[in-house]
């Protein structure tokens, strides 16, 4: 698996404009590779050209681990002193003199990029994004599979929580129960994201931080949260009243709902990502909540919670069987409460398959 995505990056390579790509622990390496490195103070880096092996460097106590990649792999290593890696990467990075190396321009840091500029000569680094998207951006039935089990322990972890919450509990303490249910569930501890966590007048905030109010009768309560299997994640969002909620909430709540619904039946191969969020935000607009909407409609989802595709109106990219990404409309009244209703979408060959089970129903919590 990891020689043919391998194969397929050199053959991007070759037909664009870079000589190299240049990448550092991540999702993208990860991918390519099946190796999982940390990101520390001593740096790991893979090169990839399209007419040799990859490059890989790494301290030496990471050997072990380099040399167990299922592919062939130029292999330079350092030890603990700063001139061994100065040497080593002067060594490795030879081949990249007067080239157009890409780069993550999210995730590369500043001490890689400066080794990187420091051992070459006239080389110029540049955003590979383009190229890494266009290998990741279609899944294949592995990585939806990975989806589903990582969408199965989201939701089971929900519903473990559910019967646990009670007025007076702070938004922590429900944080810390879901985290937990999500690890008893079976995700994998590193977690997509923090679980968000918001009650009354934080659930305006779409990213709001879980904080020590206290939850209260009239509350909406958004719960977003997401687990990690096998690598893959799933991101979901559902709002809850706490015992009665005013007719405005109520009302917003069957807006988003539509929305969400609208933006799900929107998604089909041959539409744009710009259709699917026109669809969703034209509901909440004809409501005459359109400024209380204030992201776009979803972001795609895979190793990581964002990720191509971003569903946008001003987002032309053509939706393809195999691209996954989140359909997430929400109103936020600031000071009041906000409702966003989240879930995971798969886009078939015929249309659309929600991974996502759960009800979108309003469900009240006493």
């Amino acid at each position: 698996m990891h020689t043919d995505r391998i194969t397929r990056l050199k053959q991007a390579i070759t037909d664009s404009e870079f000589d190299a790509l240049a990448l550092i622990p991540g999702p993208a390496l990860s991918y390519l590779t099946g190796l999982s490195f940390h990101l520390m103070e001593r740096p790991v880096m893979a090169i990839f050209m399209a007419d040799s092996d990859p490059i890989l460097i790494t301290p030496e106590l990471e050997r072990a681990k380099a040399e167990s990649a299922s592919f062939d792999v130029q292999l330079f290593t350092y030890d603990e002193t700063p001139s061994s890696r100065a040497q080593t990467f002067q060594d490795a990075c030879q081949t990249l003199n007067q080239s157009r190396v890409g780069v993550e321009p999210l995730r590369m840091r500043v001490m890689e990029l400066r080794l990187l500029e420091e051992h070459t000569y006239e080389a110029t680094f540049v955003s590979g994004e383009e190229i890494l998207s266009a290998l990741r951006i279609l899944k294949v039935q592995d990585e939806i599979e990975a989806m589903r089990d990582a969408v199965v322990a989201a939701e089971n972890a929900l519903k473990a929580t559910l019967p646990r919450i009670r007025s007076g509990m702070t938004e922590r303490q429900l944080e810390a129960e879901l985290t937990l249910q999500l690890l008893r569930a079976g995700s994998e501890p590193d977690f997509p994201f923090s679980p968000i966590v918001a009650s009354g007048p934080n659930s305006a905030l779409p990213h709001a931080t879980p904080t020590d109010r206290a939850l209260e009768t009239g509350d909406l309560l958004i719960l977003d949260w997401g687990a990690r299997v096998n690598g893959y994640i799933s991101d979901i969002t559902r709002t809850f009243a706490l015992g009665e909620i005013d007719e405005e909430l109520h009302t917003i709540y069957e807006v988003v709902r539509a929305a969400n619904q609208a933006g799900r039946d929107a998604v089909r191969p041959g539409a744009r990502c710009g259709n699917v969020d026109r669809a969703a935000r034209e509901v909440i607009e004809d409501a005459g909540y359109g400024k209380y909407f204030i992201h776009r409609t979803g972001h795609g989802i895979g190793l990581e919670a964002h990720e191509p595709p971003y569903i946008r109106a001003d987002n032309e990219r053509i939706l393809q069987p195999g691209m996954t990404f989140t359909v997430e409309p929400g109103i936020y009244l600031p000071g009041r409460g906000g409702v966003r209703i989240e879930d995971d979408v798969l886009v078939t060959p015929d249309g659309v398959e929600s991974l996502t089970t759960l009800s979108r129903d309003m469900e009240v919590i006493s």
